[in-house]
């Protein structure tokens, strides 16, 4: 066995996902489970999918939930596996658990606002405190999270403007090596209006079409999760995710086929929404205060 998590991060690790649930269950939300193999993973970039047989693994459970989302349910959460291939690391692993919640009727804020009492009622319950170690820093959440446009993090970090100026390499680059490095580890900070160019599934702002309604959280540095006002105009996502497939095919990446009864879902009508996917194994890594992600799971062979 490589990496196994003690016994110990074990129980920590089974305390906040009980803790998790608890705090969905009170707000009226309804768990599900959606497939994890499909005909279709979700056309994104750079995110690729782990075959199985002639279909694949699942790297997220979006569109299933949103498909939820338009046949009626209003508030859902899921925790389970998801596997994309070619991550591993030290804060990434190519089998991983994650959380996803969404909410009809509701835009990244409402999310927002639903994530940071999560995750300072998990901290609380499953450590007894708000505050606790994480590396070098002590991470206080109850202190109110500070909140970034990517326009001015890039500014003050990188020297440029990556809304005004879109360069996809450069913004990789200087988001890795630049911008993370610079925000603060004590308190969680959340990267938010992220350019339009990288909204492959998130609602363009209208007061401001050059930008996505979509947020990053940090917190000790770690990326924890990514949320979004759901993008519900049918037209437009099949132009995205075939945009996404002529750049996969240009890059040499498998293209997988659209999911066609996402799309229909769409089509049908899906209320404006909100949703997150947040990691389990780095909230685990957090609270336990351990360095890698292979240390919070029970067995990392893969």
């Amino acid at each position: 066995m490589r990496g196994t998590a003690s016994p110990a991060t074990l129980q920590l690790r089974s305390d906040l996902l009980q803790a998790i649930r608890g705090f969905f269950v009170a707000r009226g939300f309804v768990e599900i489970e959606t497939p994890v193999r499909l005909p279709a993973p979700a056309l994104e970039a750079f995110i690729d999918a782990v075959p199985s047989g002639e279909w694949y693994l699942r790297t997220s459970p979006e569109l299933h939930m949103k498909r939820l989302l338009a046949a009626g349910m209003s508030c859902i959460f899921q925790v389970g596996a998801c596997f994309r291939h070619g991550e591993r690391g030290q804060h990434h692993s190519p089998e991983f658990t994650m959380l996803e919640w969404y909410r009809s009727h509701a835009d990244y804020m409402t999310i927002l606002e639903d994530t940071e009492a999560l995750v300072r009622d998990v901290a609380s319950t499953v450590l007894g405190s708000p505050r606790f170690p994480f590396g070098d820093a002590t991470i206080d959440v109850e202190v109110p999270w500070e909140r970034i446009q990517v326009a001015d993090a890039f500014a003050r970090f990188a020297g440029w403007d990556p809304v005004a100026n879109w360069d996809a390499d450069r913004f990789d680059m200087d988001l890795i090596n630049k911008v993370e490095p610079a925000l603060p580890r004590d308190r969680g900070v959340v990267l938010i209006d992220y350019p339009a160019e990288v909204a492959a599934l998130a609602r363009r702002s209208p007061q401001n079409p050059r930008v996505a309604e979509r947020w990053e959280l940090y917190l000790g540095g770690l990326e924890l999760a990514n949320a979004f006002s759901e993008l519900t105009d049918a037209d437009e996502q099949r132009r995205r995710f075939e945009a996404c497939a002529a750049e996969r095919a240009a890059a040499g990446r498998e293209v997988y086929p659209l999911d066609r009864p996402f799309l229909d879902a769409l089509e049908a009508g899906m209320p404006p929404s909100g949703g997150i996917a947040l990691g389990i194994d780095r909230l685990t890594m957090l609270l336990a205060n351990v360095p890698a992600i292979q240390d919070v799971i029970a067995f990392s062979e893969g």
